[in-house]
Parts: structure tokens; sequence; C-alpha cells
């Protein structure tokens, strides 16, 4: 079907214009893309000829959507993609923003390491269309997120404030219980109690649980690694 097709394009355009001929081409990958879906063409070409408009020579972060739980495996391909296609003068850096939370289950607490944003993967570019076809033909990625087709960066303080947020020293402490909820009291004098949440305090890590004394409820202040949901 493809020699057909070639056969027809030549009777209907038997020759090709110099300002066409001297054009620069959509790269290797782009030519890739559109010989393998001939005669129709493929999403990702299409998508790949309207950000012609937004390439810069700037290296600038952008965010790629991905499945949640697939952000590891994302990473791994781009990074392979990057190797084996030569882009390392064009794509710089794949970041899943993580922070590390401790969690306190069955009385033992474990520093875990979350994902802040499920679905996500940073990207550290310049936008080409060469570039953008590595990255959004990569397995796994489902598209840039940005306007319609085009990749919308992101802004300087919103890279600082995420790798910030990455590089904080002290685990953040994640909270599973909510006020009215009961907790037992795993750790200190009152260790093995049981009571009911009346308030988190989220800035300080403190929790104050209502706990009965003698048929009377006192308030007690603890940590959040202090307790755990009953």
């Amino acid at each position: 079907m493809e020699r057909d097709d070639d056969i027809q394009e030549e009777d209907m355009t038997p020759e090709v214009s110099a300002e066409h001929r001297d054009a620069p081409a959509a790269g290797a990958a782009g030519d890739l893309a559109v010989s393998k879906s001939k005669p129709a063409v493929s999403s990702s070409v299409q998508e790949s000829d309207q950000i012609l408009e937004v390439t810069s020579d700037q290296r600038l972060w952008y965010v790629i959507h991905c499945y949640s739980g697939y952000e590891n495996k994302v990473r791994h391909n781009l990074e392979q993609r990057i190797e084996t296609m030569g882009m390392k003068d064009k794509i710089f850096d794949v970041v899943i923003p993580t922070q590390e939370e401790i969690e306190v289950k069955d009385g033992k607490r474990r520093v875990v390491e979350r994902h802040v944003f499920p679905g996500y993967v940073l990207v550290n570019m310049i936008l080409s269309e060469e570039s953008w076809y590595v990255v959004r033909n990569t397995p796994g990625v489902t598209g840039f997120v940005g306007m319609g087709n085009q990749p919308t960066p992101l802004r300087p303080e919103e890279v600082s404030q995420i790798l910030r947020r990455m590089e904080a020293e002290a685990p953040h402490v994640k909270v599973t219980f909510k006020v009215g909820e009961r907790v037992r009291i795993v750790d200190g004098p009152f260790n093995d109690f049981r009571g009911t949440v009346a308030e988190i305090d989220m800035e300080r890590n403190k929790v104050r649980v209502m706990v009965n004394f003698f048929g009377r409820e006192t308030p007690v202040e603890l940590d959040f690694l202090q307790v755990e949901k009953a």
C-alpha cells in the first residue's frame, strides 16, 4: 500500500519547489512517526505540528502526565530514550517530586517516600519538535500539561517551591486521623489509652485527644507520632 501511495503522490506532485526542498525536516523521530502511520497521520504527529510556535532555546521545567503508580517506570523509560536517542543536549533532568513521611502503624514508626503529585513527572528540557517527540512518545506518558497541545513551562517560583519541599530535612508526619475519630495512644505515659481527637495543630505537629479518666473526659496534648487510628 505504501508503494501505491508513493506513486500517487508522485503523479500529483511531479516537481518539488526549492522552498520545500530547503525547509528544515521535522527530525528523524518525526519522519519515523509519519512513515509508520501512512496513509493516516498519527495523533502525536498532528500534535507535534502545533508546537512549532512555542519552541524555545531556554532550559525550562515542563510537567508530563502519566498513570498514577507508573511514575518511576516512566522516568526509567524516558532516561533510556534520552541516552539512546542522543538527547542529552536537549533534555537534562527527569524528576519525580517526592517527600519523606513518617507514619505510625501497629505502634511502629516507619519512613516512607510519598509522591507529592501522583501521576506527574517534571522534565527539564529545551522545547523543540524533536525533544517534544522524544518525551511525548515515551511509553507511559499520556501528555504534557498545558493549554491544548501547547506545553506550558512551570514558573521559576513554582520550581523553587517544589525543590525546596523535596529537600526538606525533617520528614513530614503522615496524619491518618481527623477530628472526631477514635485513636490509640502508642507512646508516652498514656500508652495504650484510647480517646477521641478534639483538635489537630498541623503547624506544631500536635494533636489534642480527649481521654476518659475515672469517668471524666480530660484533654491530653500529644505529638502526631504518639497516636494512631484506633
